[in-house]
């Protein structure tokens, strides 16, 4: 349990000052606990953070990645600065407390603010284009050095069989009420059958993938509002060519978001579509082979068919995994994100005469 009596400690173990010291709640997020402690004989902040390790099985993974990717932009890409990691007084980069949290620290980017949405279209391309560049500065680096820090995160074909596996014990009245979202996922497993076709072809190679790519984990300049660099790099692993932009178009181009019920308002956003597809495109530069330029429209399509997948499983399965605020949130989430998928199906085929 993170107690202020347990957070002080951690203070103590990355910030040499014990006294003058300020200790507040930084971000909204829902996995980590995070604090900003500024210290008023210097004037600087640090960034603590205790990792959620029930999510996160392996912390000292996330520490490893971070630090072969903080090394390597140091090294090679200048213009893509991260925030420095800092070590405890221990000389670690990660500290384990007497209550087995896990805590790490990192240096504080002053006169930097993140938004929590993306609400014009020039935003949108913003996010695309930084994330692409990131990715792209990343290009040169050994990915096999890097830990897979959720195993099977993206792996289409993995979620596919949980969520058959789902069916096949489930209770027969969540079932019933999983029918109509059953049957239309399964009459487009050919997204699952591309997936498998591109595991493991040299066209579509594993490259350093953020993995949670929305405005919110970009730093900006609060004097320029220009970007920084990302950061939250907790699911940064290898991926393929589909993760980051497929994510962005599933949650940036949709009208509303996926707890809505409002099934006639969920529709696709052109204009975004268009920008995060443009912004990624150029920020990614040249990295992509031919094969992953020509299938590109692919991406938003198996993230939205996924997260459908994961939440009607969730759903069956006794909602154990996502948390819901009603009882069928996640039978409803799941329609949610098959009508998207409807909705970018319909979009791209008159769009771009893209049929998968």
């Amino acid at each position: 349990m993170v107690t202020k009596e347990v957070i002080l400690d951690a203070v103590h173990k990355f910030v040499n000052q014990h006294d003058e010291l300020d200790v507040e709640p930084l971000g909204n997020g829902l996995i980590n606990s995070t604090y900003k402690i500024l210290d008023h004989t210097n004037s600087q902040s640090t960034v603590l953070q205790a990792i959620n390790a029930n999510i996160f099985k392996k912390p000292e993974d996330i520490i490893s990645n971070y630090q072969e990717i903080y090394e390597y932009l140091n090294a090679h890409s200048p213009s893509v600065r991260i925030p420095a990691p800092l070590a405890s007084s221990e000389g670690g980069y990660l500290w384990v407390d007497a209550h087995k949290n896990y805590w790490r620290a990192n240096a504080f980017v002053e006169n930097s603010y993140s938004p929590m949405n993306a609400l014009t279209e020039e935003a949108a391309f913003t996010v695309a284009k930084s994330f692409a560049e990131f990715t792209r500065s990343l290009q040169g680096l050994d990915i096999s050095r890097l830990k897979e820090i959720i195993p099977d995160f993206h792996n289409l074909s993995f979620r596919f069989q949980q969520f058959e596996e789902a069916i096949a014990k489930g209770p027969i009245n969540r079932l019933l009420k999983s029918t109509h979202i059953i049957a239309q996922l399964r009459q487009r497993k050919k997204l699952v059958a591309f997936y498998d076709s591109i595991q493991h072809s040299d066209a579509y190679p594993s490259r350093v993938m953020h993995h949670d790519c929305k405005i919110s984990n970009i730093l900006f300049n609060k004097l320029t509002n220009e970007v920084i660099c990302p950061v939250d790099m907790d699911t940064t692993m290898p991926g393929k060519f589909f993760s980051d932009i497929g994510d962005m178009i599933r949650t940036m181009t949709c009208s509303v978001d996926e707890n809505s019920t409002e099934w006639e308002f969920i529709k696709v956003r052109p204009s975004f579509y268009e920008a995060i597809m443009e912004g990624y495109l150029l920020g990614a530069g040249e990295i992509f082979t031919s094969e992953e330029k020509k299938n590109m429209h692919y991406s938003g399509l198996i993230l939205t068919y996924m997260q459908s997948i994961r939440f009607v499983t969730d759903f069956i399965n006794g909602d154990i995994y996502y948390r819901i605020n009603y009882p069928e949130q996640n039978l409803n989430r799941a329609l949610n994100q098959l009508i998207l998928l409807e909705r970018l199906e319909e979009y791209l085929k008159n769009a771009h005469s893209f049929i998968p």
